[in-house]
């Protein structure tokens, strides 16, 4: 049986300067990465990412290699408040993610970058958001990372 997907959203998040946690007990370098906001836009579901709250633990391997770790908070369109959080891995050839890490443009074709979402809130309007897995394609312009996501249908 294959997966049906059907488009719910671009998110495209505007980040903060990395807090360099540094490199923990299992080997990987942590970075809290402070999300400023952000825009979603989509047939069902669009509206602002909410600064103050939201960040990327981001976990770092010695190649590169990024686990990514995501809590936001996002108002959609109707006002009604959404809890996301996602989880990930960005990974290619060590001379991209080193591009990517200089804060260089580079074509998303050249690595790899995927995400899984979950969507909790108490609003009506949106309540079907709670019973949805997603899955994003990211992409990661110098500006901030940008997601395509997709329902799982």
């Amino acid at each position: 049986m294959s997966l049906a997907t059907r488009p719910l959203c671009t998110m495209r998040l505007r980040v903060g300067p990395p807090q360099e946690v540094g490199r923990g007990p299992d080997g990987h370098e942590l970075r809290v990465v402070p999300v400023t906001g952000g825009t979603i836009e989509g047939e069902r579901f669009s509206g602002e990412v909410l600064p103050g709250t939201a960040a990327d633990w981001l976990r770092v391997e010695a190649d590169g290699t990024a686990h990514i770790d995501v809590r936001l908070t996002a108002r959609a369109a109707s006002g009604s408040l959404v809890h996301v959080r996602y989880a990930g891995i960005r990974t290619g050839p060590a001379p991209v993610l080193a591009r990517l890490a200089r804060g260089e443009a580079v074509d998303p074709s050249e690595y790899y970058f995927r995400v899984t979402m979950r969507f909790e809130t108490g609003a009506a309007d949106l309540a079907w958001m709670n019973r949805v897995i997603a899955v994003g394609s990211g992409r990661r312009p110098p500006e901030g990372p940008v997601y395509e996501v997709f329902e799982i249908l």
